[in-house]
């Protein structure tokens, strides 16, 4: 079930708020930010990345899930993801995925028009999983 943020959620809304200032959208004006964070609390940001070559652009989530990886982290606890225009937004399948594969974090996004907490579980019930002889360590 999804709840109301707290004050350390609302926080990390908004700098995935301001880290959406930093979108690469020429194409789609649909400017997004994210923030997530693993078990060492630090920040790692990313923002969506369009390109010509539809749909060959990056997701923020999936650019910020890069960035945790990138710094040696492999658990994601939170992530927070936001539009520049103050719409409504949640992680596409294909990102919702990508996060899966690093645990069942708590997503801070904007639904309904209220920033809102939800596991990711909630969104995803049933996330590709390789049978375990064949998984990667």
């Amino acid at each position: 079930m999804s709840r109301p943020p707290e004050l350390a959620e609302r926080l990390l809304f908004q700098e995935a708020l301001t880290v959406a200032r930093n979108a690469y959208a020429p194409y789609s004006g649909y400017a997004v930010g994210a923030v997530a964070v693993g078990p060492s609390g630090r920040s790692h940001h990313g923002a969506n990345v369009e390109s010509a070559a539809y749909p060959a652009g990056l997701c923020a989530e999936r650019a910020a899930l890069a960035a945790l990886v990138t710094h040696g982290e492999r658990e994601l606890r939170y992530v927070a993801v936001a539009a520049l225009d103050g719409s409504d937004c949640l992680p596409c399948g294909l990102c919702l995925q990508a996060l899966a594969e690093f645990g069942d974090p708590e997503l801070v996004v904007r639904s309904s028009g209220e920033p809102t907490v939800i596991r990711l579980r909630e969104l995803l019930t049933a996330p590709f999983v390789l049978p375990e002889e064949n998984a990667r360590a």
